[in-house]
């Protein structure tokens, strides 16, 4: 005699906080077509691509660096994570 199981597994669920900016672009995306969960799927794929492409993402993290508005928010974000661990 034969037992068998059937698993539903579940896909994994994560909760993210978004900031005014990402929220917005996440909007823009849904007004394209795009699902909230299609659209994240999307940007986690995307950045993981970018690490494949050493050369591509050094370039975009040196045009954000360039960038004052995206600098100061780098090191506001930096000084806000290293009094969370004070």
């Amino acid at each position: 005699m034969t037992y068998r199981d059937t698993l539903n597994c579940m896909p994994d669920l994560i909760s993210v906080r978004l900031d005014t900016t990402t929220r917005r672009a996440l909007i823009k995306l849904q007004q394209m077509g795009l699902s909230q969960s299609d659209a994240i799927r999307m940007a986690i794929q995307d950045a993981a691509s970018a690490l494949r492409e050493p050369k591509k993402l050094a370039a975009e993290m040196a045009a954000l660096e360039a960038n004052p508005t995206d600098r100061a928010e780098m090191l506001l974000i930096a000084k806000f994570m290293e009094d969370l661990s004070e």
